[in-house]
């Protein structure tokens, strides 16, 4: 029987892309499907830690050798998504010298270098720690981008051959008897670049072979075909701060609890997490008290966090697995390891196997052990080059330090851009168009959000995860309508307010848990800016007919990306410099 490709990837998130650049090094004909944007799961919402191991040194120490393994390689490979930011874990008075011992035993064990700073050395690497921290072990932790790294690995993919659809969301596996040999898709809007409004298609893709690598909705997908993959989605909470409070990675050196990591991240801090299992990957509350909690206990560790403004939460959903028959209750003692559930072994059903739990840190191994599976499945005798290959933008790394003036560009906009861009930078900058920062906030020129477009399409969320545009204090506010208008003249105009609509409301949708103090203030101009100014809550313009003005008078509004009353407050919790009390103003305003 003819197929379309060889492999099926299922799953555009860290895992999923890496797998499909490692089968499409190895020569095979590989075709990757993601519901959403690359990212959209559980990639997409992470709080941006490279692990040093340290963090599973003492409850998990297979795991913790895995981190510090693929930690040194993402250094290698994937230099320009990491900042070689180091980590603390940092000891408060209140937390116990037993445990402060397992962890630097723990690390020493597995081979992660560490090294215990005294309280006053510990401040003289990040001065707004509490001036109470006893001491603290210094690990080789890191920040990682995983938007860019993602999509590295796509490119690269691609570069080799590969078929990558987004916005292609499987409704059906293919099964022949004990055989599954394919899946069947629904297009957002047909094969190829996301293009607002046009009409999708399903289509039906065979393979020799398919790699479930869901993540969370992996047992989702194996209900498709009867099969019961036991994933235990497990969700956790990120607040992130306008600014870099730290600059390094802060952990609370405690033996296990919520609101205990600071990872410093581009231009922000991102304060995590919780770890609460769910049912359903798609569906769970996102609590107010969390973000909350997140301030409030990280505080103890960063007293400057409690005055600091927050921009934005964002919950995400961790794909844990536990192998049949442990019965673990608390998702924090679940491993953080991977498994390879291959369904003929396990199940009597050919044709696909299943990659299974894992972290951020070890996407690239993960990729490595199952397509290592499928080429023995396939008679395919080809080995992994992974992890010796530089990723696209990460070649010649240490040319781009030397040459930050090149294009005659000597500003920080320059050097941001080329730290995202890496040695792309060249390819993408050397214009002789005009190139204009479109976002102020991160530092993103025209040029680059072109860039991210013909990649693309329309789809502007995709252009932000490229380039990270519209992720700033803003929040897209004075920004995103720049980015929309780069859609012309290639895009017509119903095509582009559909776009600008879809990235800022989900730039609200994490917003709102922020409603407080100068963010509030920033909501409330963005919904000047976008609903009054750009009349998009109530364009009288787009309509034919009768227009009743009445309705600005009257002052109700249409459903519309930012609700004007939804950062109002009536407990009195504002203070007069805009900041946040510690005592009574929570993010209860900005609930829809």
């Amino acid at each position: 029987m003819a197929h379309d490709t060889e492999v099926l990837v299922l799953g555009g998130g860290s895992t999923g892309c890496g797998i499909a650049r490692d089968l499409a090094m190895r020569g095979l004909e590989v075709t990757l499907v993601e519901r959403g944007n690359l990212t959209d799961g559980t990639t997409g919402r992470m709080h941006g830690l490279l692990h040093s191991g340290g963090r599973y040194a003492v409850s998990d120490q297979a795991s913790a050798v895995e981190c510090i393994e693929e930690n040194e390689i993402l250094r290698e490979i994937a230099g320009h998504c990491v900042e070689l930011t180091g980590g603390l874990f940092v000891q408060r008075p209140e937390d116990p010298d037993d445990y402060f011992r397992e962890k630097l035993e723990g690390c020493r064990d597995c081979d992660i270098p560490a090294r215990v700073l005294s309280g006053r050395e510990a401040r003289e690497v990040e001065p707004y720690l509490a001036k109470d921290v006893k001491r603290a072990i210094q690990v080789p932790d890191g920040a990682v981008d995983p938007f860019r790294l993602c999509v590295a690995n796509a490119i690269d993919a691609e570069n080799y051959g590969a078929r990558i659809e987004t916005h292609a969301e499987v409704i059906d596996l293919l099964r022949d008897g004990d055989d599954i040999y394919g899946v069947t898709v629904r297009h957002d809007s047909g094969p190829g670049k996301h293009t607002h409004k046009t009409p999708g298609t399903t289509e039906d893709i065979t393979a020799e072979y398919v790699v479930n690598a869901t993540g969370a909705w992996a047992g989702q997908i194996g209900a498709m075909a009867d099969l019961d993959v036991e994933v235990r989605p497990s969700k956790g909470v990120m607040t992130i701060m306008n600014v870099r409070q730290v600059d390094t990675v802060i952990n609370r050196c405690r033996p296990k609890g919520d609101a205990d990591i600071i990872v410093p991240h581009e231009t922000t801090a991102i304060l995590g997490t919780t770890d609460e299992e769910v049912s359903d990957p798609d569906d769970y509350p996102e609590e107010k008290w969390e973000v909350d909690m997140m301030i409030d206990t990280l505080s103890e560790l960063v007293p400057i966090l409690e005055e600091a403004r927050t921009i934005r939460s964002f919950w995400g959903v961790r794909p844990l697995y536990e192998p049949p028959g442990r019965g673990t209750k608390d998702p924090t003692d679940i491993t953080r390891d991977f498994f390879l559930l291959d369904h003929a072994e396990r199940d009597g059903v050919s044709g696909m196997s299943s990659i299974v739990g894992g972290k951020f840190t070890t996407y690239r191994a993960m990729a490595e052990e199952i397509s290592n599976h499928v080429c023995d499945q396939l008679g395919v005798r080809a080995s992994c080059a992974t992890a010796k290959e530089a990723l696209p933008g990460s070649e010649n790394l240490a040319v781009l330090e030397e040459g930050m003036d090149d294009f005659g560009l000597r500003s920080p906009i320059a050097r941001r851009s080329k730290q995202r861009l890496g040695s792309r930078s060249q390819e993408v900058l050397e214009t002789d168009d005009p190139n204009p920062v479109v976002c102020q906030c991160e530092g993103v020129t025209r040029a680059e959000v072109q860039d991210a477009i013909e990649q693309s399409g329309s789809d502007l969320n995709a252009v932000r995860i490229r380039t990270r545009a519209s992720m700033g204090n803003c929040q897209g506010g004075f920004c995103c309508a720049n980015m929309a208008n780069e859609l012309h003249p290639e895009y017509d105009e119903e095509t582009t307010r559909e776009a600008l609509d879809e990235l800022f409301q989900e730039r609200w949708k994490g917003e709102r848990h922020a409603l407080w103090g100068e963010q509030l203030s920033q909501a409330m101009l963005n919904y000047a800016l976008h609903a009054t100014t750009m009349n998009r809550d109530n364009d009288p313009a787009s309509r034919t007919e009768g227009v009743d003005y009445g309705v600005f008078d009257s002052g109700a509004q249409t459903a519309s990306p930012a609700r004007s009353d939804g950062g109002k407050r009536t407990d009195g919790g504002d203070r007069a410099d805009g900041s946040r009390s510690s005592s009574d103003l929570r993010s209860d305003g900005g609930e829809r």
